[in-house]
């Protein structure tokens, strides 16, 4: 007996789970297969990528749905156009038995016309990106009010992605009595406060422990400094020759530059991110499916369509902004049942996160060495003896043998060996002959909770900022880098945020009477970290504004002491603005004084 059998699946998914090649259903599957078959409840899943999600909301859809029927019954949210696709296409191939399946995929970037013709014909199930399906609702293009079951496929990335709002109000067209069926990597508050919007009682299904990384994924860390980055980067790829990765950055510009300097360099490397055309996307995809690119560098929200199971590498060019994020992209590798190996390059400053990653994933990172010059010539060389020992022979050299031999004529065996692995050898060694030693010297990771300064600062919500514009304003003015400022959380009215103890002098001297526009901001130490001087006096911000602060183009913003009048910059997140609330507490204030 088949083992999906015993799931309770019928003969038309057991014959296209045979074509597909499944043998064993993983985890997931086989925890929410019989439940979804077997009954009509919510249900919230929590499994990391690449554990065959689709499989577990895809085939009881399949089973529970009216093919008879041309009325929308099945909706399926997910964070991406590129996820969408995969999604349908594999919809498509388990239900390639079901008589009169018609799955239609709904997503930006395509003709919205064509999308409304092909659920006009008649869709059982649509596959939507949360912005588009709102877009066709709000147009009259699609009636979702009849549907029997809705999937919140990576729940955590769509909400993540800013993606609440669009999801409510697509939720508020559907009927009270569907099913809901929420699947997750993750489990942040923003995924449990949606389902508690959304969903009674739901069942929930737990494979591993929430947010934990998957076990067959070793992890890895490279301290180097921050200058040094893509030069690590580099060695990382000529020590591993058969890498086959994904290598994140932040944005889309970075994620741009660094496959463009790959490619500059001789390395076979492609971008994938959202400035690029669908046609750009599914070409960059293809090649990478086919290997024809070995290093795919892509932002967050782009990879998050890539199902490739041979992913040997995940590399961490830079760590992500919002840590939950590192389960997303460790899951890249290690799946299928394979190993994988997730590499993060870190300068010092970044070296909290890995122990709050550890936490979060509940595995420990190894510390490893940026490998020097002959190390990777050693590798490389022991590489191309494997490639040769290992490569068939092509008999059609045959004919050109004797002439080869007359030009070879005369060398032993050995230094027929030298010759041919010098070619190789040099190549490596010129380049690293010199190299310098690429490793920070700063060997442990500091504790999370130790050694950090909470601080106050009258601003919040109510003057344009989130944590983000706040993190960025901060950071200019405090000439610290990305990792400088943590902890940012905004109130509406003012925000807190944190740095290194060793940099709370400094904070207090630059806020001291900080003005801008004639006006002080306030910031002072929390109680809750042993006290300290206060900062700067009274004040607020001026006229709101929709540009932000802290640009690297911000000219004030470097140096050892910036000026405190302050000027901000035309790029970057929200600037501030003064209410009446804020005005008001610091009249109350300066009153007190």
């Amino acid at each position: 007996m088949n083992a999906f059998q015993k799931l309770g699946l019928d003969a038309e998914m057991l014959q296209a789970i045979n074509d597909l090649g499944f043998e064993t259903p993983s985890e997931v599957q086989e925890k929410s297969i019989p439940i979804l078959l077997e009954q009509e409840t919510d249900l919230v899943a929590l499994a990391q990528t690449g554990t065959g999600k689709t499989a577990a909301f895809g085939f009881p859809m399949l089973q529970k749905i009216d093919f008879n029927n041309r009325t929308t019954q099945g909706l399926i949210l997910s964070p991406t156009r590129e996820l969408c696709l995969q999604i349908t296409n594999e919809i498509k191939q388990y239900g390639k038995y079901c008589k009169g399946l018609n799955a239609v995929a709904i997503y930006g970037g395509a003709s919205i016309t064509e999308q409304a013709r092909d659920v006009k014909r008649g869709a059982q199930i649509l596959v939507a990106t949360p912005g588009r399906m709102k877009d066709m609702i709000s147009r009259g293009l699609v009636d979702i009010s009849k549907i029997e079951y809705a999937v919140l496929d990576e729940a955590d990335e769509m909400l993540n992605m800013g993606f609440f709002e669009d999801i409510s109000a697509i939720l508020s067209h559907t009927p009270k009595e569907k099913s809901t069926w929420l699947f997750s990597a993750t489990m942040p508050k923003e995924v449990a406060t949606i389902a508690k919007k959304f969903m009674r009682t739901p069942v929930e299904i737990t494979v591993g422990s929430k947010n934990m990384g998957a076990s067959n994924v070793s992890h890895e860390y490279y301290l180097v400094n921050t200058r040094e980055r893509y030069a690590a980067l580099k060695r990382l790829a000529d020590a591993n020759p058969d890498i086959f990765s994904v290598i994140f950055c932040r944005t889309k510009r970075d994620t741009q530059k660094v496959a463009e300097k790959l490619i500059e360099d001789g390395y076979s490397a492609a971008a994938l991110h959202g400035d690029l055309s669908q046609n750009q996307r599914d070409l960059v995809m293809k090649s990478f499916r086919t290997k024809q690119i070995q290093m795919l560098v892509a932002t967050d929200v782009a990879a998050r369509g890539i199902d490739v199971d041979d992913i040997t590498h995940v590399i961490n060019y830079q760590l992500p902004d919002e840590i939950e994020t590192y389960t997303h992209r460790s899951g890249r590798t290690g799946r299928a049942g394979k190993s994988g190996v997730s590499m993060v390059i870190v300068s010092k400053s970044e070296l909290r996160k890995i122990k709050t990653i550890e936490r979060i994933i509940q595995q420990s990172f190894e510390r490893k060495d940026i490998p020097d010059g002959m190390e990777i010539c050693r590798v490389q060389l022991f590489h191309l003896a494997n490639d040769i020992k290992n490569t068939k022979i092509n008999h059609e050299i045959d004919p050109y043998l004797p002439s080869i031999n007359e030009v070879l004529e005369g060398f032993t065996k050995e230094e027929l060996i030298k010759k041919v692995f010098s070619v190789e050898f040099t190549r490596f060694f010129n380049y690293y002959k010199n190299a310098p030693d690429l490793n920070s010297k700063s060997a442990t990771i500091p504790d999370t909770h130790s050694d950090s300064t909470r601080y106050f600062i009258n601003v919040g919500a109510k003057d344009g900022f989130d944590w983000m514009s706040l993190k960025d304003f901060l950071k200019a003015t405090l000439s610290l880098d990305r990792d400088g400022v943590y902890k940012v959380d905004v109130k509406g009215s003012f925000a807190f945020f944190n740095t290194d103890a060793s940099e709370t002098k400094k904070v207090l001297e630059i806020f001291q009477d900080f003005k801008y526009q004639g006006r002080h901001i306030d910031v002072e130490v929390t109680k809750d970290s042993g006290g300290g001087k206060r900062g700067g006096k009274k004040g607020g911000f001026g006229k709101k504004k929709k540009s932000g602060f802290g640009s690297k183009d911000n000219k004030s913003g470097g140096g050892k002491r910036r000026s405190k009048d302050f000027t901000p910059s035309k790029k970057g997140g929200k600037g501030g603005g003064r209410s009446n609330n804020i005005e008001n507490s610091l009249k109350r204030r300066r009153s007190k004084k």
